[in-house]
């Protein structure tokens, strides 16, 4: 710690730290507390209102179902004591005992007398409130029902009592609304007034209608709001706490519907905060006490056990920091230090391995990143064997384990070829980084369809975006019709290509070079075209090549270069690019290569004139023999030896009963068959185009020959089998065809 221009020793820093350490542990395990036991006194407190509005539910239902059984054993005996039960004296019981309703059932749970003659001959059983009375005729004297709507009217709600008769069946007695309200009123007023939750909580009743029926400050007949309590059962749920203030104080409250009244509990906050101010109190005067004891203790302890210690080790480390590796670490008062001085030591032991292994280890992590970098160019010559329009062969030689330069070509459509040469400024790591990133911006911008300008104008501006290292990038990028030998080309700062000439000379292709990738923003880029012809060649390189260096600081020179191009104009493009190195090579003899050595030559062969005779015919098992016989005229025609002849048609059988099949479902369509005949080996490709559905019959699984007919799964038995007889089978799927070729050597 600094204070000022002073800095603080260990001990003090120390002290102030644990100090500031010490409080915030006391204000947070007093925050904590003091939230713990808020949660826990707000817990208490609703537990405490769930279970008085508990009680007194209980006692509610049990006065209620006291009075209503009472009213039905009482109805009961008058009915005993008379001989015939009927409608009518049921009706006069009502109007005596000032009830709403009174059944009679008999012993098969049916109504056979009633207040109510809509009632009459129903079957108790199959009502869903009904049917609990049938205990009555099973062994059950009486049995009561909570106040609650009736089935057959939701706006009206009616308590109901059962009581068997002694002549059998029983009778059902029913009050509803009124006679409830009066019957329990007087009780629900006592059971309340006198009842408190906690010590200064109360309990309120209200009827259905919001008007208080039991309150302990007499508000008795007045709607609940006067107490300051808003319920909207939508928004809170019975036995669900919520917050209001009742009569001026904040308080708990929760409410529950029983019986048709509403149970309104309430606790006072301050009451239920009570408890937690008490415990939040006394336990912060006992972490007072604790936290002042540890911070003494802990402070003495520290300084004499560690920080002197500390001061010892620190005296020798800064000795060792300084560069005296030699010092040795003594400080072995205990344990730990007696350890840490051992580990120092070892430590200080292993660094100057550490070093040389480093460097070690750089030099193989650069060698991955080479061969990474690599791995990243074409490297497989030649790249398309299929393609006789062209040979092309390319090289680079890195100046460090990665290099800024690179080469690349690949096809942007059937018949133009890219091909590039490019120079990253800059050596090592960093250009090897932005060489990848031009690449691949080259790349993906020719590959889009865009024409050499566009690509160089796209590139440059997309490189200079966040190129706060200055970095930049020459390349010359052409793109070459293979059936026109047209090259257009665009060159961003870079070399001039070489192109040999018809009479065998090779000269240097010289245009007006654009201005370097990345090397400023809004550069457009000109295209520039050359007419190759059969027979061509055109040459790229890097400055590696005509800047390389002899120890005498001589350069290669482009004369040199033009020079051993020209002794080796006849060659083939794998044997220019290889002259060309070994004679710099030569010329540099002992010198370190000064910078990345790439080239890149193409050879331009023309077009080539097809054999290839084609038959296109309905894909119809009906043409499978017109194809065969097709084949077979050119297979005789070119001396097709017999054995290959049949293996051939067994495999044209196969493929074309494949597409007639399957290519376009249901429907018919059209499918093409070729066949051209090779020499120097001679062999037969044939190939099959159709626009059926996409089918790559190469990726299916083979089938396992070693079960039995049987066993096997039906199918993949023929493709196997034209597998296994043609010695090449290749497929794409190229502008909505299938392509098959299959080769057959003879």
């Amino acid at each position: 710690m600094i204070m000022g221009n002073k800095k603080q020793n260990i001990s003090g820093a120390f002290r102030r730290w644990l100090l500031l350490l010490v409080i915030i542990a006391f204000l947070a395990t007093t925050a904590f507390l003091w939230i713990s036991q808020t949660k826990i006194s707000q817990n208490n407190a609703v537990n405490l209102l769930r279970l008085n509005i508990s009680d007194v539910r209980e006692d509610i239902v049990d006065a209620s179902d006291e009075n209503l059984l009472k009213l039905a054993h009482q109805i009961a005996n008058d009915l005993n004591q008379s001989e015939n039960i009927t409608s009518e004296l049921l009706a006069e019981l009502t109007e005596k005992y000032d009830v709403t309703e009174i059944n009679h059932i008999n012993t098969d749970g049916i109504i056979v007398a009633s207040t109510y003659p809509d009632f009459l001959n129903y079957d108790m059983r199959s009502g869903e409130q009904s049917a609990e009375f049938m205990v009555l005729l099973s062994g059950e004297t009486e049995h009561v029902q909570s106040y609650q709507p009736v089935s057959y009217d939701a706006s009206i709600s009616r308590k109901y009592g059962g009581v068997t008769l002694e002549n059998g069946g029983f009778v059902q007695v029913g009050y509803g609304a009124e006679r409830f309200q009066k019957d329990i009123d007087e009780f629900v007023v006592g059971v309340t007034r006198n009842r408190h939750v906690g010590e200064g909580g109360l309990i309120i009743i209200v009827d259905e209608n919001w008007s208080i029926v039991s309150d302990r400050y007499g508000n008795e007949g007045k709607n609940l709001d006067v107490t300051g309590i808003w319920i909207n059962p939508d928004e809170i749920a019975e036995n669900q706490s919520f917050v209001a203030e009742v009569y001026g104080e904040p308080c708990y409250c929760m409410h529950q519907l029983t019986e048709g009244y509403r149970i309104v509990a309430v606790m006072p906050k301050s009451e239920a905060a009570l408890s937690r101010n008490v415990s939040v109190g006394v336990t912060t005067v006992m972490q007072i006490i604790v936290f002042a004891a540890l911070f003494i203790m802990i402070f003495i302890l520290v300084k004499r056990l560690v920080v002197e210690n500390i001061y010892k080790v620190n005296d020798s480390l800064s000795a060792i920091t300084e560069g005296n590796l030699d010092t040795v670490v003594d400080v072995r008062s205990h344990i730990e230090f007696d350890e840490l001085s051992n580990d120092i030591n070892s430590t200080v032991d292993t660094l100057k391995k550490y070093i040389s292994e480093a460097e070690a280890r750089i030099d193989a992590e650069l060698a991955f990143a080479k061969a990474i970098q690599y791995s990243a160019l074409p490297s497989v010559f030649p790249p398309y064997p299929n393609r006789k329009e062209f040979d092309i062969s390319a090289t680079m030689h890195t100046a460090k384990e990665v290099g800024g330069d690179f080469y690349d070509f690949y096809f942007v459509d059937d018949d133009t070829l890219a091909f590039l040469v490019a120079d990253v400024s800059g050596k090592g790591i960093p250009a090897a980084m932005f060489m990848m990133q031009s690449k691949t911006l080259l790349k993906s911008y020719a590959e889009s369809g865009m024409s050499v300008e566009e690509v160089f104008t796209n590139a440059n501006e997309k490189l200079c975006e966040g190129n706060d290292a200055g970095m930049f990038v020459t390349s010359w990028m052409g793109l070459l019709n293979t059936k026109t030998g047209l090259v257009t080309f665009a060159n961003a700062g870079h070399n001039p290509p070489l192109v040999k000439h018809a009479d065998g000379s090779f000269t240097y292709l010289k245009t007006r070079p654009g201005f370097v990738l990345a090397g400023m923003e809004g550069i457009h880029y000109r295209k520039n075209e050359y007419q190759l012809e059969k027979g061509d060649v055109i040459y790229l390189y890097t400055d590696g090549v005509t800047e390389a260096m002899n120890v005498d600081n001589e350069l290669y020179g482009e004369n040199r270069l033009l020079d051993i191009l020209n002794k080796n104009a006849e060659s083939d493009t794998q044997t220019i690019c290889d002259s060309v190195k070994t004679d710099v090579d030569i010329f540099v003899d002992k010198a370190p290569q000064f910078d990345d050595i790439t080239m890149l030559c193409l050879k331009y062969n023309g077009e080539e004139t097809s054999s290839m005779k084609e038959l296109t015919v309905a894909a119809t098992v009906e043409n499978i023999q017109v194809v065969t016989d097709f084949i077979n005229e050119q297979l005789e025609a070119s001396a097709c030896p017999m054995k290959a002849q049949m293996q051939i048609d067994v495999a044209v059988d196969e493929i074309f009963g494949n597409i007639a099949h399957y290519a376009y479902g249901e429907k018919t369509g059209m499918a093409t068959v070729g066949i051209e005949v090779e020499d120097n080996p001679q062999a037969a490709v044939i190939t099959f185009t159709d626009s059926g559905v996409p089918y790559d019959p190469l990726t299916q699984p083979e089938p396992d020959i070693t079960l039995s007919a049987d066993e096997r799964e039906i199918g993949g038995l023929g493709i196997f089998m034209v597998k296994k007889t043609m010695d090449e089978i290749t497929y794409e799927y190229r502008d909505g065809r299938n392509i098959l070729r299959v080769k057959k050597y003879f």
